[in-house]
């Protein structure tokens, strides 16, 4: 090999080693910004204070999320919307930083799943989010495309722990548009409008007294109820032969204490269509003065109740002194009870803003309130006690004319001389 030849191996080995640098440099998701990207923002003068209407749009489904006096969903008939996620939204998109630059043609826009969703665009699509005014003009929007994942390395076993996301590539369809990678996965933005209501609910407290009656059958109706916060609980008509068990009304003490619900049903469902013409009634009263009337309905397909709450409630207006109370201690006990009793009608305000919705519930929220009087009962014994008269069990003994003739005779016969003689001769036993 001459020297020429040896110069150029030389230079093809530069140009392979920076090339291979190069691509493996390409290939790491680094999320180390650019200069450009420095203090840069996804979208530019973003009027968050503006915004009065999210559009979020996935393939065929889309969910409206309108601001008038509050934050209603407008596909659950202007039910109040979950403040906080709107706001965290909201506040995200405003603050949302690039961390890569990705330079892509708009032919790839569906590999990252970037293309504006619509019917034909299937997998590939991607969640668009419009935000408009209070005019109804759109003034920014955003795609949120695919999730940047990352494997995981492995617990203390080793062995793969799979991906999880990292990031999510998005599109600004400005002039130009923009695709970058950002940190935020944005995972909880979704169309499901559900998702999005505000799960402020009732919450019962203190319970003192239940009383449930069904729609079919009178015995199973119940009544319990306890004469201070920590004491026994009593069943209302119990009879001679029954007795209550007070561990299986343990379940009352938490009673719709933090109720849920899964969404709300149109207020146009008639009450025959929804099981509620023909109801289970509860009504809980608490030590406090709340008084709850709780109608649910049967299950449905999905093993959930359709429920409807009316709330009242009545609280004393005076407080009345203590029979020792010193004039220092009653300014103090006055305010304080003054405190209370407008935080108890804060509530009674709160609450019955819940009585004109149909509300669909988990079977597990009202689970203790639709049992039967009999789940409170201990079982009953079998008391049924054995025949003191009954005969002896024949065990097919041979009546006694059968009984062979040689041992009827119960006087054994006289020794034979031979046992006479053995008889003498053996020796006197002593005592």
């Amino acid at each position: 090999m001459n020297r020429k030849q040896f110069s150029i191996l030389i230079v093809l080995g530069v140009l392979v080693g920076g090339l291979g640098f190069y691509l493996s440099r390409k290939q790491k998701e680094s999320y180390a910004p650019s200069s450009f990207q420095t203090g840069a923002k996804v979208i530019k003068d973003f009027p968050l204070n503006e915004i009065a209407h999210l559009r979020i749009k996935q393939a065929t489904n889309e969910v409206n999320l309108v601001h008038a006096e509050n934050w209603t969903v407008k596909e659950r008939y202007g039910y109040p919307a979950n403040f906080t996620e709107i706001s965290d939204f909201l506040r995200k998109v405003w603050e949302l930083k690039p961390v890569q630059d990705v330079e892509v043609g708009k032919s790839q826009y569906g590999r990252l799943q970037l293309v504006t969703p619509n019917e034909s665009q299937g997998t590939n699509s991607g969640t668009l989010v419009e935000f408009k005014d209070a005019k109804e003009a759109t003034v920014k929007s955003i795609i949120l495309g695919k999730k940047a994942m990352k494997e995981s390395q492995g617990g203390m076993f080793g062995g793969g722990g799979g991906e999880f996301p990292v990031g999510r590539y998005v599109l600004v369809p400005e002039n130009p548009p923009r695709v970058w990678l950002v940190s935020e996965t944005f995972s909880t933005i979704e169309t499901k409008p559900e998702q999005w209501l505000s799960k402020d609910f009732f919450k019962v407290e203190k319970v003192k007294s239940v009383s449930v009656t069904f729609p079919d059958k009178a015995t199973n109706n119940w009544s319990i109820s306890r004469e201070t916060e920590s004491g026994e609980w009593k069943l209302a008509d119990l009879k001679p032969e029954e007795k209550f068990e007070n561990s299986k009304a343990s379940s009352l003490n938490y009673a719709l204490s933090s109720p849920s619900f899964n969404d709300v049903a149109s207020p146009d469902l008639k009450p025959e269509e929804s099981g509620m013409a023909a109801s289970t009634v509860a009504k809980l009263e608490t030590f406090e003065g709340f008084i709850y009337t709780v109608n649910i309905s049967g299950k449905t397909n999905e093993e959930n109740h359709y429920l409807k709450v009316n709330v009242q409630g009545s609280f004393p207006k005076d407080r009345t002194p203590g029979k020792d109370e010193k004039p220092e201690d009653k300014e103090k006990l006055d305010k304080e009870f003054k405190e209370k009793t407008e935080k108890l009608q804060e509530k009674l305000k709160n609450e019955q803003k819940f009585d004109k919705w149909t509300y669909l519930v988990s079977k597990w929220t009202v689970d203790a309130l639709l049992k039967e009087r009999k789940d409170f009962l201990a079982e009953k014994k079998d008391d049924a006690k054995k025949d003191s008269t009954a005969k002896p069990v024949d065990f097919g003994a041979p009546p006694f004319d059968t009984v062979p003739p040689e041992i009827k005779n119960l006087t054994p016969p006289p020794p034979t001389p031979t046992e006479s003689k053995k008889a003498e001769s053996a020796p006197e036993k002593k005592e």
